[in-house]
């Protein structure tokens, strides 16, 4: 059997797919006056799947703060004091009717749900928690189990662009979104699973001569880093 650990898949260095299913042609970059910070656990940094580096990717403007016990960001060096910051919560309140965007400052916990309990009880004394009516059902598809009230923090940042009214960058978000979705489905091997999701996604819309391209054999070899 081969040694996932010794002989990693190798991926690209910009989408981090295996590079049959790299999908930088079809990234682009989002606009948004809204400004986002994620406090990110350090293990995705490295998950393939994680939705906190492809936020990072698509929007330049957006920071990410590595997370660990031993040294935590604090208030100080991730707080605009110039903007309101909104911490998503589910013991908050609802998000002010007609906030303005350039005036506000998301906080996004990136991490697995155990992961981000102590993000969660730190930074909660850092400005208004935030609770946004998440419905629907995820379109993460890429967890083992899926669970209704839970999903992903790119997800909670689209619930929050809704909730603010800027549909622009919300249907360019979700678009990448649904293609990061999508390819990592492929690269895993999981075709009917992946065109169950396709079926029912923007993409087949957004970016059909792209699907075409994706869908057509390419080398192997490993693209260089971007």
């Amino acid at each position: 059997m081969r040694s996932v650990v010794r002989n990693p898949t190798p991926r690209c260095g910009c989408c981090h797919m295996p590079p049959r299913w790299c999908i930088c042609a079809a990234q682009y970059d989002i606009t948004c006056p809204l400004q986002i910070d994620l406090l990110s656990h350090p293990r995705e940094l490295t998950r393939p799947s994680s939705t906190g580096p492809l936020i990072t990717r698509v929007m330049p403007e957006a920071k990410q703060h590595v997370w660990t016990l031993a040294q935590r960001p604090t208030a100080t060096r991730v707080l605009n004091p110039v903007r309101e910051p909104w911490i998503l919560h589910p013991r908050g309140r609802p998000a002010p009717v007609g906030a303005d965007a350039a005036g506000v400052q998301v906080i996004l916990l990136d991490g697995l749900w155990n992961e981000t309990a102590v993000m969660s009880r730190e930074v909660a004394m850092w400005g208004r928690l935030v609770s946004l009516p998440m419905t629907g059902a995820s379109r993460f598809w890429l967890r083992a189990q899926q669970e209704s009230d839970r999903f992903s923090t790119v997800e909670a940042l689209l619930f929050v662009l809704a909730a603010l009214h800027l549909a622009v960058p919300y249907e360019a978000l979700r678009v990448q979104f649904e293609l990061h979705v999508y390819a990592s489905l492929r690269s895993r091997g999981r075709k009917d699973l992946a065109a169950e999701f396709l079926a029912g996604s923007v993409l087949l819309t957004a970016l059909p001569d792209f699907l075409d391209q994706l869908h057509t054999r390419r080398p192997l070899e490993a693209p260089s880093s971007v």
